[in-house]
């Protein structure tokens, strides 16, 4: 996985089930969409907005294929899902439909919320939703998220229910089903090959449509017809796309920007202090970013080692030193805290934070073999000085100056490490091929408990050195983590889900297949100068990647 970006950009608690989980009885209905009563006019509403980047490379084109690699990132705006995932609490929230409910553990119910009509004023129904998925199944290269992969089939089973069917329990599927954009059936069953539709005149059932487009400028309007129309007080959302830094650190830091999700130095002073009354930032926890040890070489396969190796990282001087303590030291349990830690067994001590302890790590060592000889050089049990490469992308700095320190901790074992600085493609395909010693990684975290452990451990995931792992990078092979995992799969009760995931949580904590080091940064900046009501460490209602979730909560500056 590559290393994570900048993401663009308490509703009530619909339920307590997490991502993941199967929803037994979610049967609260959300706002209803009877049009707009505040469509004549802007009284209590924001006239226009200023946002970042909205993606399509150097040169973007128009396109809102929301399907497409390619696309404009502004799809959640324009289409919605069926149930709305919030990824910072991992609760789903009503959407689309106002109830899903497991009829059983291969059969999942949606109930489709009355009233909401697609952009152009047609009626959104059941039709609509059946279409989306058989499209997606018609057309693979199109189902980015797997919904299909355990899926059988989708029924419309009334006017207002789709039902769908899985090909066994399917609860591990919810992620990726809840995930998929609805597009209009009658616009979209006349598309001739939707693997390269452009769709530059968007039809959806999102809170925007689309005014205006240039390679550097993209402006969104209020759809005034949205069935929760009167919850959105933005008339207009401008888009501005810019490859230069520096640049664009200054408009933020000037005010041009009401919201933007980028890398800031020192961002007190060149942010905060420019406007201390209005400029704020939060940055949430996302992905460990992880210290992998190549599984299938030696010394990585000893489990005593990999322990030792775990009490002589520092995180702390990472946190502070590499990432201007912008994050937090990660969990060895991999699980991303505090958001998900009802998710902990209560028998992992310090919710698995590993202190650094550079004495009992060479004590550590000692005992289990790897001793020191009269220079001070770590052995290996080949009676040779240890010796390992560690692969960090050339480029991105603050992963090298944690590498530097990671150099240094492996040093104070009396262990040489050489960092390597290849490009980011190199180091991704010899992560994959298992062609390193040491490399920093990236899984897990999301609001998917299931594919949180699947694809960093499981032995189906991966693949001898030299051949492209899928996702398993470390290589990890363990009889006792494929069952869990493939249990977790099956289970569709919540408190089965979380024994199950504290088992698995403790085998990270007790077997470290990988080292996880510190939490990846949600970046996200903001001003209180046009809009109030955004998410933030005092009020986490939402990630700053629920845009739609946050659209419905900002209001107008007093």
């Amino acid at each position: 996985m590559d290393r994570p970006r900048p993401i663009s950009k308490t509703r009530r608690r619909l339920t307590t089930v997490l991502a993941a989980t199967a929803v037994a009885a979610l049967a609260l209905t959300g706002c209803s969409g009877a049009g707009d009563s505040s469509a004549a006019g802007t009284d209590g509403r924001i006239p226009v907005l200023n946002f970042g980047g909205f993606g399509g490379g150097s040169n973007p084109k128009e396109n809102y294929n929301p399907y497409l690699a390619t696309a404009l990132s502004v799809g959640n705006y324009l289409y919605e899902p069926l149930m709305m995932l919030n990824e910072y609490s991992c609760v789903y929230e009503p959407w689309l439909a106002t109830k899903m409910e497991w009829a059983d553990p291969s059969t999942l119910e949606y109930t489709l919320r009355d009233g909401v009509k697609f952009s152009d004023g047609k009626p959104f129904t059941a039709d609509d939703v059946v279409f989306t998925f058989d499209m997606l199944k018609k057309y693979p290269a199109l189902d980015t998220r797997g919904a299909w992969a355990s899926l059988k089939s989708v029924e419309k089973t009334a006017d207002d229910a789709v039902t769908f069917h899985f090909d066994g329990p399917g609860s591990s599927s919810l992620v990726a089903v809840n995930s998929v954009l609805i597009v209009p059936k009658h616009i979209w069953s006349k598309v001739a090959d939707p693997t390269t539709y452009t769709n530059t005149k968007p039809v959806g059932t999102g809170p925007m449509t689309t005014e205006s487009f240039t390679p550097t400028k993209l402006v969104l309007k209020r759809n005034p017809d949205y069935w929760q129309a009167s919850s959105i007080r933005v008339d207009k959302i401008q888009f501005n796309n810019s490859d230069q830094g520096q640049v664009e650190q200054l408009k933020l830091a000037r005010g041009d920007y009401d919201s933007n999700a980028m890398y800031i130095p020192d961002i007190d002073k060149s942010y905060v202090a420019k406007d201390p009354k209005h400029n704020k930032y939060w940055f949430p926890a996302g992905s460990p970013i992880s210290l992998y040890m190549n599984l299938d070489k030696k010394p990585f396969d000893d489990e005593a080692f990999r322990d030792a190796v775990a009490q002589a990282m520092d995180k702390d001087s990472i946190v502070e030193d590499a990432q201007q303590g912008y994050v937090k030291a990660a969990s060895q349990t991999s699980l991303v805290l505090p958001n998900a830690k009802d998710w902990l067994p209560s028998g992992i001590p310090d919710d698995g934070y590993i202190s650094y302890d550079v004495k009992a790590a060479k004590a550590a060592l000692d005992e289990a073999g790897y001793r020191l000889d009269s220079d001070g050089k770590r052995l290996g049990k080949d009676g040779k000085p240890m010796s390992f490469s560690i692969q960090i992308p050339g480029g991105w700095n603050d992963w090298i100056q944690a590498g530097k320190i990671v150099q240094k901790d492996f040093a104070a074992l009396g262990i040489t490490v050489d960092m390597q600085n290849p490009t980011p493609e190199v180091q991704g395909q010899n992560r994959l091929t298992g062609q390193y010693d040491l490399t920093f990684g990236v899984r897990g975290g999301s609001c998917d408990m299931y594919r949180n452990f699947l694809e960093p451990l499981a032995s189906s995931e991966t693949a001898p050195i030299g051949e492209a792992a899928k996702t398993n990078e470390v290589r990890w092979r363990d009889g006792t983590t494929d069952a869990l995992i493939d249990q977790l799969r099956q289970e569709s009760d919540p408190a089965a889900q979380k024994k199950t995931v504290g088992e698995l949580a403790t085998i990270m904590y007790d077997k470290k297949p990988y080292i996880p080091l510190w939490y990846g940064a949600s970046w996200f900046e903001y001003s209180t100068k046009r809009a109030v009501g955004w998410p933030s460490a005092s009020d986490p209602y939402a990630k700053p990647s629920n845009m739609p979730i946050i659209l419905t909560h900002l209001k107008p500056a007093k």
